[in-house]
């Protein structure tokens, strides 16, 4: 089953309370979920934060090439072979993360509680998969 939730850290229990009435959507403490949400937008990233790279030496005559990517390819195909990693746009995709545990459901504070990394920012809409 699937429900769609707004996200402020912990989620609202009376959406969880309505689907439980209209679909057969239980959700109890203990159970393992997936959510899917959209991360966070980085923006226009180099290869450094992108992908990891390490860079160029500080020495031996270097200048600016600390952070630069290095070598692309051959000489040969005389073009960019497709999947090379370069810099680019960063962030902003669908993200699920699987096996995150609900702690909690508290009715009186009205919030459903789940352990770990919740993709996105605060006040960003998620999808909540029981596996």
């Amino acid at each position: 089953m699937t429900q769609t939730f707004k996200e402020d850290r912990v989620f609202p229990v009376t959406a969880v309370e309505v689907l439980e009435k209209s679909d057969g959507f239980e959700l109890k403490e203990g159970d393992i979920v997936k959510v899917t949400g959209t991360s966070k937008g980085k923006g226009f990233q180099g290869v450094v934060k992108r992908h990891g790279f390490h860079g160029g030496p500080q020495t031996h005559g270097q200048k600016n090439r600390l952070r630069a990517p290095g070598s692309i390819g051959n000489t040969s195909p005389q073009r960019v072979l497709p999947g090379r990693r370069m810099a680019g746009h960063m962030g902003n995709v669908t993200v699920t993360v699987r096996g995150l545990k609900v702690i909690e459901i508290n009715e009186n504070g009205k919030f459903l509680k789940i352990k770990g990394a919740i993709p996105g920012w605060k006040n960003k809409i998620v999808k909540i998969i029981k596996q």
